[in-house]
């Protein structure tokens, strides 16, 4: 831990949040300051990676001054008045809870402006797409360190319109539709969320989050009393839940999700799905948790049913689209993979004990790190074939990674195995952790309930082995020999004596004159540098915090007895 002062924590917190805003403001401008490149283009790029690294470099110096001994207390606490008249404050600080996923979004971030800056997605020009994607990054920063009502509202909604215009700008089939009907679910979620916040602002009489969360404790441990009554908190529940579950998303107000995912560019599947989802939980357990926990506990037996749905039907959804003849799309089946995945954490929080919303905020984190790692690799996969469709790649043989593309192959089969929650990678404590929560879920909670939860639960993590180890056999093995075809995008392969060449098309397929298998391997790309420089950090991440969960629990732990004052562990 680094030695610094309360006043630099401060600044480098406010910094944090700051710098991506003054970068799209740059980046808006004729050139970027001090950066120079062949073109405009690139130049702009290059200021996209150096803003988005300063943006991390100064999340990991907060990080390492953060006090690792006391992660229950805020710091880097900065709290001044804005709009005195509704006592709105500008109130950021940073703690166990909030402080992994502040490095997540940085690191993620930064990883999406490195790739585009070898891969720019197609669309407009790369000046609109960095402006967005650093308006992105500061409205998902704000989200985890503001300490207000309201403005917590705003950082949620910040992000809302960049996400729009990066899927609408620059993603690909049926963008349009999808960008529309992920801004009208969120934004429609949004609004009864903001009656939620002002019902509970009001009541209590301030927006400041601690504020209220200390009040609310005072009157569970017999000390004092909540102002806002269990009637106020059951229908202020409600209503921020209902917003909150858009965004995680939960089944079943999921379905925004697949379309803004499959059309989305690459680095807006990984961002959507690395830290845009993880602002939904975060709500529940920074706002509804600690502020209303009687209007919480009257919701929570439901929260967790839905979650338990949610774990198997997103897991059957993927295994009908890893069928032969199905269609799938493997964008879309990761999608709908993150509707389980999310389940888990929802599932967590609905047991309102230590166990079980540890393992939401770990499945957090973990889920971030191996669905974004997915969603990179998915679309560099449509960048060398052309396209995602199960059925193409696996073709009668199957896609055989391993054979053209061993490196890669290997990369895709360790993502899946980390998604599935293989032990001694990061998926496997918090799906584990949420079901031990939902074996003893919280006094006061049907244990029934929560224990059939958890068997669905259980149920769902087989059935996403089953889909996962099926996308890896179709994709990754297969004799790459008996190949057929060209895939869409490919050239076709080299002469050979017994394959002679084949002609393309303009769009890249080969004709019909070539035989019916090829005895040489159709050549395809392996990781290139710049891959490896994007990919390579969630990777030993994830084996980390596979191996060493306490580096992750030791900052969440503390913070979530602190919010949970009446819970057992």
């Amino acid at each position: 831990m680094l030695p610094l002062n309360d006043t630099v924590m401060r600044l480098l917190l406010a910094t944090a949040v700051a710098l991506p805003l003054l970068g799209a403001g740059a980046a808006l401008l004729p050139a970027p300051p001090g950066l120079r490149g062949r073109d405009p283009e690139q130049a702009v790029l290059r200021h996209g990676v150096t803003v988005t690294g300063a943006v991390l470099a100064v999340t990991l110096l907060l990080a390492a001054g953060f006090d690792h001994d006391h992660p229950a207390s805020v710091q880097a606490e900065t709290d001044l008045s804005w709009i005195p008249a509704l006592g709105v404050r500008l109130h950021l600080g940073v703690d166990g809870l909030s402080l992994p996923l502040l490095v997540l979004t940085a690191l993620l971030t930064f990883l999406c402006a490195v790739y585009s800056y070898r891969r720019m997605p197609s669309g407009p020009s790369a000046t609109g797409f960095v402006a967005l994607l650093l308006v992105l990054e500061a409205g998902t920063l704000a989200t985890f360190a503001v300490l207000d009502l309201v403005l917590f509202f705003l950082a949620f909604e910040m992000v809302l319109i960049p996400m729009y215009f990066l899927i609408n700008r620059w993603g690909g089939d049926g963008r349009g539709p999808a960008a529309w009907k992920f801004i009208l679910y969120t934004l429609l979620g949004s609004v009864v969320m903001l009656l939620g916040l002002l019902l509970l602002g009001l009541q209590g009489g301030t927006f400041d989050m601690l504020a209220l969360a200390t009040t609310a404790a005072d009157g569970s441990s017999g000390t004092g009393g909540s102002d806002i009554s269990r009637a106020t908190q059951v229908t202020a529940v409600l209503a921020i839940g209902i917003g909150l579950a858009v965004k995680t998303p939960m089944w079943p107000l999921h379905t925004w999700l697949p379309d803004a995912h499959t059309a989305a560019p690459t680095v807006g599947s990984v961002l959507l799905a690395g830290v845009l989802l993880k602002m939904g939980t975060y709500g529940f357990v920074r706002i509804v948790l600690p502020i209303a926990p009687d209007g919480f506990r009257t919701f929570a037996p439901y929260l967790a049913a839905f979650a338990a749905a949610g774990i198997v039907y997103g897991s059957l959804v993927c295994l009908a689209l890893v069928r032969r003849g199905a269609g799938g799309d493997l964008k879309r089946l990761i999608a709908y993979s993150s509707v389980g995945h999310m389940g888990f954490v929802l599932l967590g929080i609905a047991t309102m004990t230590p166990a079980g919303v540890n393992g939401a905020l770990f499945a957090n984190i973990a889920h971030g790190l191996i669905t974004g790692l997915l969603f990179f690799l998915v679309g560099a996969l449509k960048d060398r074939t052309g396209t995602t469709d199960l059925d193409t790649l696996a073709g009668r043989s199957g896609a055989a990674l391993y054979g053209r593309m061993p490196r890669f192959g290997g990369l895709l089969a360790f993502g899946a195995v980390a998604s599935l929650g293989l032990p001694g990678l990061a998926g496997f404590w918090g799906e584990m952790l949420a079901l031990l929560g939902a074996f003893d879920p919280a006094p006061g909670l049907d244990r029934g309930a929560f224990l059939v939860c958890m068997s669905a639960g259980a149920l769902g993590t087989l059935l996403t082995a089953a889909y996962l180890l099926l996308v890896v056999r179709r994709v990754c093995m297969g004799d790459p020999a008996q190949w057929q075809g060209a895939l869409p995008g490919l050239a076709a392969a080299p002469a050979t004596a017994d394959a002679p060449a084949t002609p393309a098309t303009p769009g890249g397929v080969a004709t019909a004159t070539a035989p019916a298998t090829r005895t040489a391997t159709t050549l395809l790309p392996d990781v290139r540098g710049y891959e490896y420089a994007a990919w390579a950090p969630l990777v030993a991440l994830t084996v980390i915090a596979g191996l060493w969960p306490a580096l992750l629990l030791g900052l969440t732990d503390p913070a979530v007895q602190h919010l949970l004052p009446g819970a057992t562990p």
